[in-house]
């Protein structure tokens, strides 16, 4: 007899569900046996696309929009994605808000919407989903860094601000539900293809890469689904970024 898919009967929600990397997390996650949320801001058409392609491939999904930049809009995102399937038990919160700016022409604004959609959002997510998590008995909250968090990155100081912050938030949050069974982690990838979020030409990016070349968003997803389908592995930031940053 074939095992089961390792999160068949779960369900997950991916912010940011309808970009390259986010796309290739949905698929991934389906293709495990969940049912998936397919989160997006601006991108409907894509996401109810995504969505549908599972759909009629013999899976679940349901695409779901929400402005993260709203405060109010992720325990909404939730709401409505667990009225449409179940409660949440994956997490993934890959959504971001990447402007390049210079650190002098960094403004208020520019500081407070990138804390709100990059840091802001993912904690609220994760509060909102974490007491059905422990109350069942597992979870998995996977939060989509950047090695800009680690070496200040090219796109500008409020993003990478923002995305260390999901560093301090992976621990504080992994070290309280550890014994629930539930697994706190986040990824930092760098210079991925098909994202839309690259701070440059994709030969002058390639060129920063060890490697020689771009991460495939593919790349992404096969890590952060072995990442999500370990219970020993928690309060972990783990880099992918072709060897910029070797730690």
């Amino acid at each position: 007899m074939s095992a089961a898919p390792p999160f068949a009967g779960r369900v997950a929600l991916v912010t940011g569900g309808s970009g390259g990397i986010g796309r290739a997390l949905v698929r991934g996650l389906a293709s495990d046996g969940a049912a998936v949320a397919v989160g997006y801001g601006a991108s409907r058409e894509p996401a109810e696309a995504l969505a549908g392609e599972i759909v009629a491939g013999g899976g679940s999904a349901v695409a779901v929009g929400a402005d993260l930049a709203d405060a109010a809009a992720a325990a909404e995102l939730v709401d409505v994605a667990e009225r449409a399937l179940e409660p949440v038990d994956v997490l993934v919160a890959n959504h971001g808000l990447a402007t390049r700016l210079a650190w002098e022409d960094v403004g208020l604004a520019d500081l407070d919407v990138a804390m709100a959609v990059n840091l802001r959002a993912p904690f609220l997510l994760a509060q909102r989903v974490l007491p059905g998590m422990r109350e069942r008995g597992w979870g998995r909250i996977l939060f989509v860094s950047s090695v800009a968090a680690f070496t200040g990155g090219i796109v500008g100081p409020q993003y990478a601000a923002s995305k260390a912050g999901l560093h301090g938030l992976t621990h504080f949050l992994a070290a309280r539900v550890a014994g629930d069974g539930v697994t706190v982690n986040a990824i930092a990838p760098a210079l991925i293809e098909r994202t839309g979020m690259l701070p440059g030409s994709p030969e002058e990016l390639a060129a920063r890469v060890p490697v020689g070349r771009l991460g495939r968003p593919e790349e992404v997803a096969e890590f952060a689904l072995a990442m999500l389908r370990n219970g020993y592995l928690t309060s972990e930031v783990v880099g992918l970024d072709g060897g910029i940053h070797p730690r």
